[in-house]
């Protein structure tokens, strides 16, 4: 029996780690035989709930000890852990996980991480000093790669694959359709549907009065059905409340935690998937729908860079009527856009596979049907 321990941001009902930790769980238990898997979370008991595996508190010191004590491997990711802008802590939290797994000489391994960025000078040197110590690191684009080169790493221990949710299985559309009724939005398919997913903690109130103009003139123009969805529901909730209040009642408004599989059938019925959540693009790439991306991070730029495209704009330049200039040239060559979605898609999937032949290695597995 294999035990792995997997650290990141779990249980805080953020669909897009929690897509994560879907997408690492079930290619963990289908290509490696006997593991068992226990996840550091913030949320253990849904944590069990939805995946079927051993969860214990990421704030408990002795839970974290003994987890790692007993287990033979410790991955770390997926997602962006090792930053220090959306908090200075969280970065020496992943680092200490990993100084445990280091102290009792377990295998460490950096499972397709977004990196950087790290301001700090201090915690800068931490993190290759730590990092230097990891079995092996595989990073989800090549901009964290060349983050990691430029703080000093040696390339010689880093890969780039992808980020694993783009590795989840398209699912079918019934149960998205039974969510947006609930919702009231408007299922008159003459009438293009666009969905709308605004990270909660972008505060520029020009951005947030240019989103609603946007969408005043998609509706004006196109008589475009709109719909919010919350990708981080606690964090975004508030933001998607106040673009309904704002645009008026033409506007649906996903009110619920969904699991992985709801939202991507959410995505799917969609015409149109603008994004301000990596997550929320990667989902519209599995569902093969196109996608506008709007950009508050490097990561959502390196993503649709891999998809062959471009995000629009950043959240400090947009303008309402940018998003109809983006919108009539997306779907006047949606399939072209489309075509380079699947190419992409399936080479990034393939990037994936190294993750689970690198943790078959630690682990002493055969590779040989890889």
């Amino acid at each position: 029996m294999h035990r792995i321990v997997i650290s990141g941001y779990y249980g805080f009902n953020n669909i897009g780690d929690e897509s994560i930790l879907k997408a690492v769980v079930e290619n963990l238990q289908d290509r490696i035989p006997n593991i068992e898997i226990t996840v550091l979370s913030n949320n253990p008991q849904s944590t069990r709930d939805k995946f079927g595996v051993r969860a214990v508190d990421r704030r408990s010191i002795a839970q974290i000890v003994r987890s790692i004590a007993g287990a033979d491997l410790l991955i770390s990711g997926g997602g962006s852990l090792l930053q220090d802008v959306t908090s200075r802590k969280s970065i020496l939290y992943y680092l200490a996980v990993m100084w445990i797994a280091m102290f009792f000489r377990k295998k460490v391994f950096i499972y397709s991480q977004g990196i950087g960025p790290v301001n700090s000078p201090f915690n800068r040197r931490l993190m290759i000093n730590t990092l230097s110590k990891a079995d092996y690191i595989v990073v989800r684009d090549e901009g964290s790669r060349e983050f990691l080169l430029e703080c000093g790493m040696k390339d010689d221990k880093l890969m780039v694959t992808a980020d694993p949710v783009i590795r989840i299985r398209k699912p079918g559309l019934e149960t998205g359709k039974r969510i947006l009724e609930e919702a009231d939005f408007d299922f008159d398919t003459d009438r293009p549907a666009i969905g709308i997913a605004v990270k909660g903690n972008i505060k520029d109130e020009d951005f947030l009065s240019e989103v609603c103009l946007g969408i005043k003139e998609l509706i004006a123009r196109y008589d475009a059905r709109i719909v919010l969805i919350p990708f981080h529901f606690s964090e975004d909730m508030p933001i998607t409340e106040e673009i309904q209040r704002r645009v008026g009642e033409k506007v649906a408004c996903i009110r619920r935690k969904c699991l992985t599989g709801e939202m991507l059938s959410i995505i799917g019925n969609m015409d149109l998937l603008v994004g301000v959540r990596l997550h929320s693009l990667i989902h519209a790439a599995i569902m093969e729908v196109p996608m506008i991306g709007i950009s508050y991070d490097p990561k959502v730029n390196s993503f649709m860079k891999s998809m062959d495209l471009r995000a629009m704009c950043s959240v400090y330049d947009f303008k309402g009527e940018y998003l109809i200039e983006e919108y009539e040239k997306v779907m006047k060559n949606k399939e072209k856009l489309l075509g380079k979605v699947r190419r992409n898609k399936e080479i990034l999937i393939e990037k994936l596979n190294y993750n689970e032949i690198l943790i078959k290695k630690l682990l002493g597995e055969e590779c040989s049907d890889e």
